[in-house]
């Protein structure tokens, strides 16, 4: 599959058309951003593993009857995907009190929550990514209630898949950002998870093993990546 014309220039991707107007070539970077990109730096290797892991997790959701925009690793750095068109709409499931939430609320970072928390943000990075709720989501039009009832069914059944599938390797899935789009009018998951979407703790010592080592000045941000991907393969 050959790469046309760059769609789209992200924080930490590239998108590219093809021959097929209905597949896409993601490619990740090296770049690191924190902080809405206030905050900007590179993690070497981490545009390869973060194809790989997201790939890997998007097969294992698949399997699972998750749709999703994944077709194929064309290489250590690109995927070919589904064209989507995103729902402008950032979806966090929370399993654990931490960053942002822990501040709102004056939680000790760390502290276990009764149940995962579901929280919806705008997704304007000139808004800085503002939370809403879904009646914001119904007045301004960014998602039908079908489709917000579907993003929220499969958000909460990829937490259990995915909270199982790292336990299992002997990491804590604390929380994680995913995003989802339309193809072809189904709601399907799409952008990627990874370290840098997702925060993970050694389930032992609860070392983060995420882009919190470079949110934080915590060291040993390569490292930490590469031991994600090492575990999950």
């Amino acid at each position: 599959m050959l790469k046309k014309e760059m769609l789209y220039e992200g924080k930490a991707k590239k998108v590219f058309r093809t021959e097929d107007e209905k597949k896409y070539i993601i490619e990740y970077k090296d770049d690191a951003t924190a902080f809405n990109g206030v905050k900007k730096g590179k993690i070497v290797g981490k545009g390869i593993i973060n194809n790989r892991v997201s790939a890997l997790l998007f097969k294992l959701l698949e399997e699972r009857g998750i749709p999703t925009h994944f077709i194929e690793l064309l290489s250590d750095r690109e995927m070919l995907v589904k064209h989507v068109e995103i729902i402008p709409l950032e979806v966090i499931i929370r399993n654990v009190a931490a960053g942002s939430l822990a501040k709102r609320l004056g939680l000790e970072e760390g502290a276990v929550m009764k149940l995962p928390v579901l929280e919806f943000c705008y997704k304007k990075d000139e808004l800085g990514d503002p939370m809403i709720n879904e009646y914001h989501i119904k007045a301004i039009d960014l998602a039908t209630d079908e489709q917000v009832k579907k993003v929220k069914e499969y958000a909460m059944k990829i937490n259990d898949i995915m909270v199982e599938f790292f336990s299992e390797r002997n990491i804590k899935l604390i929380d994680f950002k995913i995003e989802f789009g339309l193809h072809d009018g189904e709601v399907i998951l799409a952008d990627e998870i990874s370290p840098d979407t997702c925060r993970l703790w050694d389930a032992q010592t609860d070392k983060k093993l995420d882009k919190d080592r470079f949110r934080r000045d915590l060291g040993d941000v390569e490292s930490a990546y590469e031991e994600v991907l090492k575990r999950l393969q």
